[in-house]
């Protein structure tokens, strides 16, 4: 039975990002150097042709790690120009050294992105009181709204309740790339603060959306968004039944796009349709014959053909 969805038209007005964003890959020429042309022919497809109304650019999967700081700024600039006419740019800038986080975060507005997306500090640990300082720091540095991410299994720090309920009372701290799996958690974020929630698993998505969240920043969407899309799109409508259908439809994928690192495998998956990818660089490395073989049979598992 499907039913109106009371809270729906103020899920509407806080959802600065839109429903689907994708963390794009960045593109790669053979020798390994940026591929700003691929980049835009990429942002192109994932907006017209996946239905993402935001495009995360400068993420975990769009290897920010090994990106320089020069080749960041270049990567926003051409996406920016190439659909910023029509989707929101949310350029990933979170580092473990606040100083540097700023300075990226300057860098992104200078070209162009519409909002930023802030990682856990990695890798040094610190405490509440730390990250509490860490993305006020950032956020009074920025015109920008800010999507905070929260992601213990890579930063080996969760953003503690308190401390996300503390941070939604700045004015530019507006959402929240959830990857933290913890429904209970974000239950009570999204019951005490106005944060936006967007899923960061794509399996989460329905879940999440459940208890008040508002979208997904998705991995596998580079292949899934447009149904993606239509699951998000029928919970708010109140249809469950097909949201749940979706979910389950979508589950191989949502799920098989992280059998390796992410990007790995839809780098693998681009290449496969032709769309711009090329290889990953060290310490990831490409895909191998099986594991795209995987990713072919995951891919028709969602009804998804992949050549």
């Amino acid at each position: 039975m499907t039913h109106d969805h009371p809270a729906a038209p103020d899920r509407g007005a806080s959802r600065p990002f839109g429903r689907l964003l994708t963390a794009m890959v960045t593109p790669f020429t053979t020798d390994g150097s940026l591929d700003l042309d691929g980049a835009v022919r990429l942002a192109n497809h994932l907006v017209d042709e996946q239905g993402n109304d935001a495009l995360v650019v400068n993420g975990t999967t769009g290897e920010s790690p090994t990106t320089t700081d020069a080749e960041k700024e270049t990567l926003i600039r051409a996406v920016v120009e190439a659909v910023g006419d029509r989707a929101r740019i949310v350029a990933g800038v979170g580092t473990n050294d606040t100083r540097h986080t700023i300075e990226l975060a300057a860098s992104a507005e200078k070209a162009g992105a519409h909002g930023l997306l802030v990682v856990t500090p990695y890798y040094n640990k610190p405490p509440q009181s730390g990250l509490l300082r860490h993305f006020t720091a950032v956020a009074d540095a920025t015109g920008l709204p800010i999507m905070l991410y929260d992601i213990p299994g890579r930063s080996g720090v969760p953003i503690a309740t308190d401390t996300l309920v503390k941070l939604a009372e700045h004015g530019r701290i507006v959402a929240v790339k959830d990857a933290k799996g913890d429904l209970t958690a974000t239950s009570w974020v999204l019951a005490r603060s106005d944060l936006a929630y967007y899923s960061g698993e794509d399996a989460l998505t329905l879940p999440a959306l459940a208890v008040g969240g508002v979208g997904l920043v998705g991995t596998s969407t580079h292949f899934t968004g447009v149904l993606a899309k239509q699951l998000i799109e029928a919970y708010d409508a109140g249809d469950t039944t097909t949201a749940l259908s979706l979910h389950r439809r979508l589950l191989p994928l949502f799920t098989g796009i992280f059998r390796t690192q992410g990007v790995i495998l839809v780098k693998a998956g681009l290449a496969a349709k032709g769309l711009p990818a090329g290889p990953v660089r060290p310490p990831l490395v490409d895909a191998t014959a099986d594991e795209l073989a995987q990713l072919r049979a995951d891919c028709a598992a969602a009804g998804l053909e992949l050549p």
